[in-house]
This record gives C-alpha cells, sequence and structure tokens, in this order.
C-alpha cells in the first residue's frame, strides 16, 4: 500500500488508481459494459494482466500441481511453474517456465519447449512479439535458445538477455573460463575480467553500451570501442532518445560524477541511480549529494538543496519542463519548474506525470492516512487508496484516468461522481486503464471471482480544455 517516501533514490508503490476531467464539464456522463472474460475458479497464487488490459492470467495450484489459466482457459498441470507469466508486447501470447519429472522447459501458448535441467530466470518476448529467447543448462553447460534454436555452450550466461528495440539483434553477456564478454548476434566481444550486469541497446538499435573491467579498472563500451578507465561504473547507462548520446555514473577515489558523451562532469559525495534525458536529447537531469544536502542537477546546474531527492525525475514532453520529489524536514513535495509546491505526508513514487500537451502536470499525495491527486496544484478528493502507476491521460490531454478506493471498493471516478464499483480493479505488471481514443477507455476489474473488461466512453459536450500554460 502506500508508503512512506524514502530518499535517497529509494522508490515506493501506490496500488490503485479514477477518471478526472480538465475540462470544464458541460451535459457529459459516462456509459460504461462489461464482458466476462474469465471466472476466477482457483486462489490464485500469481495475477497478470496483458499490456493491452484485455486479457487476464493467472497461476492456479490443486492437489499439488499448479496450472496457468488464460482468460478462463485452463492449462497443463506442472509440478511448479519456476519462470512468472509474461505476455507479448501485442498481448497475443503467454510464456512461463514450468518444472516436470525434475526438468524444466518453457510453455508458449500450451506448446511446451525442449526440457534441460534448469532454465534462466528471464523469458523475453522480442518488441515486436514475434521472438521469445531465453537461457538453459545442461550437462553443467549454459546456453540461449532463440526462437527455440540452442545458441553457443558456455561455462555461464548472464541474467541479461536483451533484444535490440527493432527486434532484429540479441546480446547477453556469458563466462568461459575465468573470462567474461558479451555475445552480439552470435559474434563474441572482446575477453575481460568482468562485465556488468546490464546490457544496453539504443533506442535506433545502432549502439550497444556495457561497463567492463581490466584489473581494478572499470571503462564503458561502445560498440566495442573501450572508454576511460575508472574506479567503477554504475549499473545504469543511458542512451538519448536520439541515440546520439550517452551517460553513466564513474568513481574516482570517493567522488562520484555524471559522465555526459565522455565528458566528466562535477565531483559529488553520491550520485542517485535516476539519470533522465529529456525528449529532445538535448537536456539532462540527476541528483547528487554533497555532505548531507540532496540536490537535482539540470543541464550541469544545481537547484536548491535539499534533504532528500526521490527517484520519481521526469521532463515534459515538449521537454520544456521538468519535475522531481523532494523532502525538506520530514515532508515531501513535488518541485516543478524549479519551484516547491505544498509539502505532504508522502508523495506516491513513479506518480509525476505530464500531459501529452505538456500543460498539466499530476502527482499522488498523502495527508492523514488519506490519498488524492494534486492536479497543477489543486487537491482532488480525498480516499482510502489512490494510485500512481496506472495515472494516465487521454492523447488529447483533457482526462487524467486513475483507480481509487474506499470502504473496501474499488472504482473509477469521473468528477465527483464514483462509477461502477468492484472487488478490485486490476493495476498489475503490464495492466491498467488504456485510452482506445480521447474518449473511450477500458480496463480490467474483479467482481465476486469473475474478470471482466470494463469500457467507458465519455458522452456530451466538453468546453475548452482549462490550465493551458
Amino acid at each position: 500500500m502506500f508508503k512512506k517516501f524514502i530518499f535517497v533514490f529509494i522508490a515506493n508503490l501506490f496500488i490503485f488508481s479514477a477518471l478526472v476531467s480538465f475540462a470544464v464539464e458541460k451535459n457529459h456522463v459516462i456509459k460504461s459494459s462489461e464482458k466476462l472474460i474469465a471466472e476466477v475458479k482457483f486462489s490464485p497464487l500469481f495475477f497478470l494482466a496483458s499490456p493491452d488490459s484485455k486479457h487476464i492470467a493467472y497461476v492456479g495450484e490443486k492437489a499439488g500441481k499448479r496450472f496457468v489459466i488464460v482468460d478462463g482457459n485452463k492449462g497443463k498441470d506442472y509440478d511448479n511453474i519456476v519462470i512468472a507469466l509474461i505476455f507479448s508486447p501485442d498481448s497475443k501470447r503467454v510464456a512461463y517456465g514450468v518444472q516436470k519429472d525434475n526438468k524444466n522447459f518453457v510453455v508458449l501458448n500450451d506448446i511446451e519447449g525442449k526440457s534441460y535441467d534448469s532454465i534462466g530466470s528471464t523469458v523475453i518476448f522480442s518488441p515486436d512479439s514475434q521472438r521469445l529467447f531465453y537461457s538453459a543448462r545442461t550437462d553443467d553447460k549454459g546456453f540461449v535458445i532463440l526462437d527455440g534454436i540452442e545458441g553457443k555452450k558456455y561455462d555461464g550466461i548472464g541474467k541479461s538477455l536483451v533484444f535490440s528495440p527493432d527486434s532484429k539483434h540479441i546480446a547477453y553477456g556469458v563466462k568461459s573460463g575465468n573470462d567474461y564478454f558479451v555475445v552480439l548476434d552470435g559474434a563474441e566481444g572482446k575477453r575481460y575480467d568482468s562485465i556488468g550486469s546490464g546490457i544496453f541497446f539504443s533506442p535506433d538499435s545502432k549502439h550497444l553500451a556495457y561497463w567492463a573491467q581490466s584489473g581494478n579498472k572499470r571503462f564503458l563500451v561502445v560498440d566495442g570501442q573501450e572508454g576511460k578507465h575508472y574506479d567503477a561504473i554504475g549499473n545504469t547507462i543511458v542512451f538519448s532518445p536520439d541515440s546520439k548520446r550517452v551517460a553513466f555514473v564513474a568513481q574516482k577515489g570517493n567522488k562520484y560524477f555524471l559522465v555526459v558523451d565522455g565528458q566528466e562532469g562535477k565531483h559529488y559525495d553520491a550520485i542517485g541511480n535516476t539519470i533522465v534525458f529529456s525528449p529532445d536529447s538535448k537536456r539532462i537531469i540527476y541528483a547528487a549529494q554533497l555532505g548531507n544536502k540532496r540536490f537535482a542537477v539540470i543541464d550541469g546546474r544545481e537547484e536548491e538543496y535539499r534533504d532528500g531527492i526521490g527517484a520519481t525525475i521526469v521532463f515534459s514532453p515538449n521537454s520544456r519542463r521538468f519535475a522531481y520529489v523532494a523532502q525538506k524536514d520530514n515532508k515531501y513535495s513535488v518541485v516543478i519548474d524549479g519551484q516547491e509546491g505544498k509539502q505532504f505526508d508522502a508523495i506516491g513514487n513513479g506518480s509525476i506525470i505530464f500531459s501529452p500537451d505538456s500543460n498539466h502536470v499530476v502527482y499522488c499525495a498523502q495527508t492523514d492516512n488519506k490519498r488524492f491527486v494534486v492536479i497543477n496544484g489543486k487537491e482532488e478528493k480525498k480516499y482510502d487508496d489512490v494510485g500512481n502507476k496506472s495515472l494516465v491521460f487521454s492523447p488529447d490531454s483533457k482526462y487524467l484516468a486513475y483507480m481509487a478506493q474506499s470502504d473496501n471498493k474499488h472504482f473509477v471516478v469521473f468528477g465527483a461522481e464514483k462509477q461502477n464499483f468492484y472487488d478490485n480493479i486490476l493495476n498489475l505488471t503490464m495492466g491498467g486503464i488504456v485510452f482506445d481514443s480521447s474518449d473511450r477507455f477500458h480496463y480490467l476489474a474483479i467482481r465476486d471471482k469473475s474478470v471482466y473488461l470494463v469500457e467507458g466512453r465519455v458522452e456530451g459536450e466538453l468546453s475548452e480544455t482549462v490550465g493551458k500554460r
């Protein structure tokens, strides 16, 4: 549930999410309909909503056997489910790892793959949903499986298995003897004493970055080219949206600094893990610490000192505005464009979002054990619980969707009206409220052990959106 925001650089989660209009209301109503997706006949061990919020999958158990149910359709019985369910990005395929008769294999849309002594902890779909990638071990050797085809065997396979954004390339880390290196599309890279756990493709899929170590020094490797040596490099490596810039945190002695395009920034006592490029790739913001003071650094300029800076740091879509969470005197506020807002008992991590037109900013807050949304500095109605991860604007920026809870009932809110009470509204991994157009949305909800696809639409006229900057 909603917990106190912890600093520095540590996140919390709200779990539920309502629909708020940014327009002056005029003769409009919300029309909604329900479609039964599945009846939950077994006590779920794990629930998962599809990315499009139209399908539901969960793990059930009966008589010592475990199985997967997708939209009410039960799969085969297995001794155990060893890798959690995952939907493909297009929501049409489901994969998971299982154990049967001391063998492990991956199941894709009820089709069983080849059995191995063990399989890795990660199964991933390509961004275009057409390919499946995971690792396995047999006879004490590790290897990857891509689209059912086994790769070369090594002493070990790293946990980071990655597709390029265009789904055409794969990369992963391996161990061979005492050497570590990255394999890109089957080609082995240079061998090192160690490599980082993170491997990163650029947004345009043309560049690959990771850190490596030789002796007691670490350095960035981009497209096989080694950068300057440092005492340490952080695991967060960030490409700009245009793929032309790269940033990471480096350490020299007991000081830390950001390296952007090979240029070292000011040295600090600590730097947070969140490094954010603006959508136009021209600006960058991160959190840093000197002594016991923390602050945001934007475009190399230090913001006002605070007691803490949260992990949520965002730019607006037009790259002109920014916002982050700050702590002062055990209270928490959102700083927008350098101006500090009202202080609250807590701010939900990940809840700060700008509207698509960059004119509105919203977040979730807590005061006296009540949770609410703050819209352009205005506090909305208070509930027992509200959400942050599911906050989403309509494409035209007129509406904000989220969920709310009061008296153990969950519901969507439009203005001051409560709509459709449920036992739960699913805001699970890869799920949430989805806008199908500027005035139509849908989500998944549970009532009396049945899962429904709830579709809503706004009817009536709305006047011009307010709050433009």
